[in-house]
């Protein structure tokens, strides 16, 4: 992607962003002259982001550093988005990339496994979206993209809790959509489907082999293929799409 004078002024932040899906947006952004903030969650996952944010800047030659901060809490986005305007001066994009899974029948579900992954994905997207809109509002432009999954439009058994936090996040998105498009924001869901990163690394090779069988392209995508859509989105050339739910699945959901 070749970087334009206006978009080398524009900067980013990405939940999550130390591996996997998120990893790949902030390179892919980054390459597209976006100045980006990195936010990852725990101790563990500090060294690999702030290393991908010292190699953004070193390849690209925009601003990037990481930040940690837990989005499920409201104070910590709210410290991690002042820090990023202070940083950048302004934020044009959000990309809501941070999730967990705690995958479990309904029958052996814990209430706390069910409420972990809303807090993150659900809460934790909707801390996010109106930090970012009092920063967008002010400036009348922005874009919100928001990773949710197939699995929040098609359900999944063993996955209700994530499941919901999905679908939430598509319900989210629509409102939002409608209510910040007068200040020329736009916000859109991006919902992959089996997409090799981590997570879906951990599924022994019956599963692999179940999914494999019910995507039409007859493979897995990378977080390469989602990280193109996304930098589309966050683009000048998007602004005329919002309240959108757009797969990543090599036809999964057909």
């Amino acid at each position: 992607m070749e970087t334009n004078e206006s978009e080398a002024r524009q900067s980013a932040l990405v939940t999550g962003a130390s591996r996997g899906i998120g990893k790949a947006v902030a390179e892919a952004l980054a390459q597209g002259g976006f100045n980006v903030c990195l936010n990852y969650a725990t101790e563990s996952s500090r060294e690999a982001a702030e290393g991908l944010s010292e190699s953004l800047a070193g390849r690209y030659g925009v601003k990037a550093f990481a930040w940690r901060a837990d989005i499920a809490q409201a104070g910590e986005v709210l410290a991690l988005f002042n820090a990023a305007e202070e940083a950048f001066g302004s934020i044009e994009v959000l990309v809501n990339n941070a999730g967990i899974t705690r995958d479990g029948l309904i029958l052996r579900m814990g209430e706390e496994a069910f409420d972990e992954v809303i807090a993150v994905n659900l809460k934790g997207t909707f801390n996010c979206c109106k930090a970012a809109a009092c920063h967008m509002a002010r400036r009348r432009y922005g874009r919100i993209i928001s990773v949710g999954s197939i699995v929040g439009v098609c359900g999944n058994a063993g996955q209700a809790n994530y499941a919901a936090s999905k679908a939430g996040v598509v319900g989210l998105s629509k409102s939002l959509a409608k209510e910040l498009a007068p200040r020329n924001i736009t916000v859109n869901v991006i919902a992959p489907g089996f997409i090799e990163t981590d997570m879906t690394n951990a599924l022994d090779e019956r599963q692999r082999f179940a999914i494999m069988g019910r995507i039409a392209l007859g493979h897995p995508g990378t977080p390469k293929d989602v990280a193109s859509l996304a930098c589309f989105l966050a683009g000048k050339g998007a602004g005329y799409i919002t309240g959108q739910v757009i797969g990543v699945d090599g036809g999964m959901a057909l």
